[in-house]
Parts: structure tokens; sequence; C-alpha cells
């Protein structure tokens, strides 16, 4: 059976400086995502994982092998992948309402306004940004600026949604809560989600697999782990959760270890 997503091949390498050979980031990279499934992918700096969310996300071309979605060649953007990144990408001269209703509006041309500020006002409120839907990027804080390219995102209903370390540049309470908005909302919606992160316990927490990337250049795909905790935890419960510290020694043994180990073998 056909799975959602397919990699199959992937290699990205650039000229070197000298003008001879190349520079390998990553190569032979396969894997398989289940419709539904949260992934989350994990590696030091430099092993090209945003590099391949780039690829997916159709925004660079692998220099071998291909990616597909739903049976379809990925072979640039398309509105059937929403993409936020670390940075907010918001149009500042555009309100919160704007921003999303002008992805909205490139997704169905044909709908009313009044259709599309009714949709525009489910996503808002998904995200809990009632009463500042006339506000511009400016007047916002960082964690309501992601909450608006969350809400963008999910707006144009992808396929698949993609986080380059969304959550990277905010305060630890503000990520939190965050984090606790982004699990709810994929449990109601059933998105699939591939994503972007350092963080270890943010991967245990918002992950149905995680990949492990060994370090570049020539990185790869070293291990796939699959979440054993309840779908059902929360930042509050998960550490309570018998095999939590064993998932979390292993993905910090990687990375401190293993992943070094992996680049020289």
């Amino acid at each position: 059976m056909q799975k959602f997503l397919q990699v199959q091949g992937l290699k990205k390498a650039f000229a070197a400086e000298s003008g001879q050979g190349e520079l390998v980031v990553f190569e032979n990279i396969d894997f398989e995502i289940e419709r539904g499934d949260f992934v989350c992918i994990v590696g030091h700096s430099g092993c090209g994982k945003t590099t391949i969310l780039n690829v997916l996300a159709g925004l660079e071309a692998p220099t071998e092998g291909n990616a597909f979605i739903d049976g379809r060649e990925i072979s640039g953007p398309s509105l059937d992948r929403g993409v936020v990144f670390q940075a907010h990408a918001l149009m500042p001269w555009m309100s919160v309402r704007a921003n999303i209703a002008f992805a909205v509006r490139s997704k169905w041309p044909a709908w009313s306004r009044a259709e599309v500020d009714q949709h525009v006002q489910q996503f808002i409120d998904m995200v809990h940004l009632q009463g500042s839907e006339d506000k511009k990027p400016s007047q916002l804080s960082g964690g309501m600026k992601q909450r608006v390219g969350i809400a963008r995102a999910f707006a144009i209903q992808p396929k698949m949604l993609l986080l380059d370390e969304p959550f990277g540049a905010l305060d630890a309470l503000t990520r939190g809560n965050i984090q606790d908005e982004l699990v709810a909302i994929v449990r109601q919606t059933k998105q699939t989600v591939f994503m972007i992160t350092h963080d270890v316990d943010e991967a245990i927490l918002l992950s149905d697999k995680i990949f492990l990337m060994s370090n570049g250049p020539y990185a790869k795909l070293a291990e796939i782990v699959s979440n054993p905790l309840p779908r059902d935890r929360t930042r509050a419960t998960m550490h309570h959760e018998p095999k939590f510290y064993e998932i979390r020694n292993h993905l910090i043994d990687f990375l401190v270890r293993r992943s070094k180990l992996l680049a020289q073998a």
C-alpha cells in the first residue's frame, strides 16, 4: 500500500569552494510517512534537516532522489503543503486577519469576502488570537506572531504541515503554551506534520516518530524511533510516563555520542 509521503534516495550536494568536486550535505535518505503522522527530525546543525524540509516544501531541488506526496512527485511549492518557519514571515503592512485571508484567497479565489472572513475567524479562534484580528505584526509579541503563522498554515487546510523550528526563538513559557495548542490542533485536525527541532523534550511531546540524522557532511538518516508514550500525553504528564526517561536518554545519547561516531564511520 502506497504511503502518504515517500522519500527515495535523496541527496544534496554543493560545488566545493575550490571548484573541484562537491560538498555532500546528506545522501541516501529514504523514509515514508503515514497520513496523520507527526514526525520530528532531530540532528546537529549542518546535517541538512532544513534542506530536507525545503525539498518537501518544493522550495529546493535535491541533487538526486525524489519525494512524492499522495502519489504525486514534489516539483515545486504548492498549497497542499503549509510551511511555518522560525522567523514568522508575516507581511508587516497587513493585519492578522489580512495575513491569513491572503493565504485563504490564494487557495479558494472564488470565495466571497464573507466566506473568507468566516473561515479566517475559525483559525484565529483556534490559536486563541480573538481580539487581535486588526493588529499589525509590529503590535504582536513573538509568540502571537507564530500563532498567526500557524493559523495561516492550517487555514489553507494543507495535506501536510512543515515546521522549521517554529518555537526556537520563543521564551520557555510561550514555547510551552504554543506546544500545547499545537498538540490540541493537530489532534483535532488529524494533520500530517513534519517538524524540525533541536529540543528533545519537544520531540517526545509532539511526535509519533523521531528521525535521527547523523552529523554532516555525508549525513544519513541513522534511526527512526517510534514514540512509545500514549498519544494523550501533555507537558505536565509525560515526565511521569514509565518510558519517558528511557526514550529521552536514547535520544540524548544519540546526539551527544552516536551521531558523531556514525559520521566518522
